[in-house]
């Protein structure tokens, strides 16, 4: 991230005539939450907090009083503190996971805890993993995402300042004085099964550098700030939102099986599709073309956010889809297998991170509070706006139809976003029907009106 300002997102605006992407708040009450993940098979939400907590957010919306765990020792300066929190994929029978957080020398930290016998309590001593200097305090990257192959990824910016002065995203000469600075502008690849030498991890047979002294732990090099990446739950493809400098900022999918040949997402020799720096470059051609990218400064777009591949089943106009967001402008965009990215949903605030539930469902965080991402158009409408409105939006005790055609309704069923039918009425074919939800709670519902020809027209509404 280029800055973190931290406000709140209040509830978007819904549109029921036209593709939306909106927020529902889920959860508030939290301070500079920065990621946000679930473990394995686990319907709890876990939020990182920059400061050095991480909270426990349950599927209801609630969240425990007492943190999951309290890391001490840190730095916040800046983009500095705790950053990134990954669960090991046998999390439920070893109760292992690993932190990403700076030090108070300013130095990134990955370290491995262990939850306690209370399921919602972590143990609080750590084994340290590994420690990188940092010569300055952004551009530290931060998240840790365990791929399909079982290892663990971590992710890390090229140290920082602008414009990557000495060079660490394409280096790959050890410093003796600061040897751990290689890692700098990297994604490291290893094994937390095993160990190897005096090390409390193991090196990947597959990872190209794995018997060379000091670089075994890279697996791709040429990042400037990988701010986030994510692992297509399904499939296994990484996807890469690589913070830009000052022309473009950028998406990079590389598909499942993960390549073992030294991959080279291009920085600083280039900037998403642009030149920055050439001088001792590889060509472009033989970098990771991004998947796609957009302009720095367009509409005051400025730094990415990345987000995940929607694999979730409630929105069907997510499908094939990534969906990541703009810091700067807290617009989310949709990009589709093309490369072309929508943009949606210029919200106020920023938005600071994405997270997945157990379902695949999408949810983003602010820093303060945690939202729920929505469609609200649904792409199933057989019947457009002219032809029959459903309002207000959102509504308190009572829904109008009001029927502009004179179509001939037969029934109107509200359902829940589990897909539950909680209202189910005939109706008759007149102008307008009012229907009383007052039974309803509080909360966002699909309603469907259907026509006696079986036509239908569906959109959410909010219920107040």
């Amino acid at each position: 991230m280029k800055k973190i300002i931290l406000f709140i997102i209040t509830l978007f605006a819904f549109s029921v005539s036209a593709q939306t992407v909106a927020v529902q708040t889920f959860a508030t009450g939290l301070s500079n939450a920065v990621a946000l993940v679930h473990p394995p098979a686990d319907s709890r939400l876990f939020v990182v907090q920059k400061g050095g907590l991480i909270r426990i957010v349950n599927s209801n919306g609630t969240i425990n009083a007492t943190p999951f765990l309290t890391v001490t020792g840190l730095s916040t300066e800046s983009e500095q503190g705790l950053l990134g929190l990954a669960f090991h994929p046998n999390y439920a029978t070893n109760g292992f996971f690993y932190i990403n957080y700076t030090n108070t020398a300013g130095d990134t930290i990955i370290a491995r805890y262990s939850v306690s016998a209370i399921p919602d309590i972590a143990n609080t001593t750590a084994t340290i993993l590994m420690t990188v200097d940092q010569p300055f305090n952004n551009h530290n990257g931060g998240s840790l995402a365990f791929g399909r192959d079982g290892f663990l990824y971590i992710g890390l910016g090229d140290g920082g300042s602008g414009g990557d002065p000495q060079g660490y995203s394409q280096n790959m000469t050890i410093d003796p004085n600061f040897p751990s600075r290689v890692m700098l502008g990297k994604m490291l690849r290893i094994d937390v099964d095993t160990t190897f030498g005096s090390l409390n991890y193991g090196i990947p047979s597959t990872n190209p550098y794995a018997t060379t002294a000091g670089l075994r732990e890279i697996w791709a090099i040429g990042l400037r700030n990988p701010w986030k990446y994510s692992f297509n739950r399904l499939n296994g493809d990484l996807w890469i939102a690589d913070v830009g400098q000052s022309t473009r900022e950028e998406i990079n999918k590389t598909t499942f099986p993960l390549p073992n040949i030294g991959l080279n997402y291009g920085w600083r020799c280039y900037e998403g599709t642009s030149v920055f720096n050439t001088s001792g470059c590889p060509t472009f051609a033989n970098t990771v073309v991004p998947f796609t990218d957009y302009v720095y400064g367009s509409n005051g777009r400025c730094s990415i956010t990345g987000g995940y591949f929607y694999t979730g089943t409630l929105y069907p106009n997510f499908a094939n889809k990534y969906i990541f967001a703009d810091y700067c402008t807290a617009e989310i965009g949709l990009v589709d297998a093309s490369g072309v990215i929508t943009w949606n949903a210029n919200l106020p605030g920023v938005i600071t991170s994405f997270g997945e539930d157990v379902n695949g469902e999408l949810y983003i965080t602010n820093g303060t509070s945690v939202s729920k991402l929505v469609d609200t158009s649904l792409s199933t409408i057989s019947l457009n706006e002219s032809e029959v409105t459903i309002f207000p939006n959102p509504a308190t005790n009572e829904l109008y139809i009001k029927n502009n055609n004179n179509l001939a309704l037969q029934n109107i069923s509200i359902a829940d976003l589990t897909g539950k039918v909680v209202f189910n009425q005939d109706i008759q074919n007149i102008d307008s029907n009012t229907v009383n939800i007052t039974s309803l709670a509080k909360g966002i519902y699909l309603v469907t009106v259907e026509t006696q020809s079986g036509l239908t027209a569906t959109s959410k509404i909010i219920k107040q």
